[in-house]
């Protein structure tokens, strides 16, 4: 009996201590069906701007509009449209194709990062003067200038090369920015050694080198002596720059890179970190592009 009451008492007691349960105001799931229409050509709007470097044609806005609002707006259905502008490869009058147009919307604005959006015309001219000298110091005989004039050219090529090289896949994004750094145009932009250490730290990291860091790479290009910097070891200026395009700091970069190219803001620790256990592994900027494309912050549907 005494231990009936007991028992009874204690369950008395732990059901009088059940909380109640806890209600969130104002925080209701997003219903994205009854978005107005205008912030839906708006975002559609921005996308090709940013994608393609154009506004969407009146039918294109239409359709893209209309597949938003049949899908719900949902994200997976953002994520197939931005999608479809980065690799969709039918036939579009004037672009060629979207994904044409979107790898070279690409390239030109990673000129505009580290090459102050040089054109190409700028460039050839250079690519010019260097295969003029060195045909003139073949004939002249001068055959070690003819040899530093020709890699100085093929070097340069590699620069032009790279949209096509990586529309077909045949390079990934960091040997595309280690070409921008490492060419006759960027030496120009950042003369000499002091300079192109501090804005290639800066350019691609976000930041400038320790002391450390810098005496290490100064020692490396302009001593070329083995030094060991980012973890890495090199004995060349080329050696540098295939370093500093290989550390996780590099890809951490591309994703501030990419978050103040399209939301105008430097991301944080967290979303850093959730984009970099992905990215740090597969490379696909593509994808990084649309995790912040698709979002509500970037549509303005918040």
């Amino acid at each position: 009996m005494r231990i009936f009451i007991y028992t009874l008492f204690l369950t008395i007691c732990i059901s009088s201590c059940k909380k109640d349960p806890e209600i969130i105001t104002n925080n209701d799931a997003p219903f994205y069906a009854e978005i107005p229409t205008i912030l839906l050509e708006n975002y559609v709007n921005r996308l090709y701007i940013d994608l393609l470097g154009r506004e969407p044609l009146d039918d294109e806005m239409i359709h893209d509009v209309q597949y938003l609002r049949d899908a719900d707006v949902t994200l997976e259905s953002r994520d197939s449209l931005i999608y479809r502008l980065q690799f969709d490869t039918t036939f579009i009058e004037g672009d060629s194709s979207y994904k044409f147009a979107y790898f070279h919307r690409m390239y030109e604005m990673i000129k505009v990062r580290l090459l102050e959006g040089a054109s190409n015309a700028y460039i050839s001219d250079d690519l010019n003067n260097f295969w003029n000298d060195y045909v003139k110091d073949s004939i002249n005989g001068d055959l070690l200038s003819a040899n530093k004039k020709l890699l100085e050219y093929n070097i340069l090529k590699s620069v032009l090369d790279s949209e096509l090289d990586y529309y077909n896949n045949e390079i990934e994004l960091n040997e595309m920015h280690r070409r921008m750094i490492y060419n006759s145009v960027y030496d120009k932009i950042n003369m000499n050694t002091f300079n192109f250490i501090n804005a290639a730290f800066d350019n691609l990291l976000f930041r400038y080198p320790t002391q450390y860091e810098f005496d290490e790479v100064y020692l490396m290009i302009e001593d070329n002596t083995a030094q060991i910097v980012l973890g890495s070891s090199g004995n060349n200026k080329e050696a540098f720059t295939n370093i500093i395009c290989n550390t996780r700091e590099f890809y951490e970069g591309v994703i501030t890179w990419a978050y103040v190219t399209l939301l105008a803001r430097y991301p944080s620790s967290e979303e850093t970190d959730i984009l970099m256990q992905k990215f740090y592994y597969d490379h696909d900027f593509q994808w990084v592009q649309r995790q912040i494309m698709q979002s509500d912050e970037y549509a303005h549907f918040d």
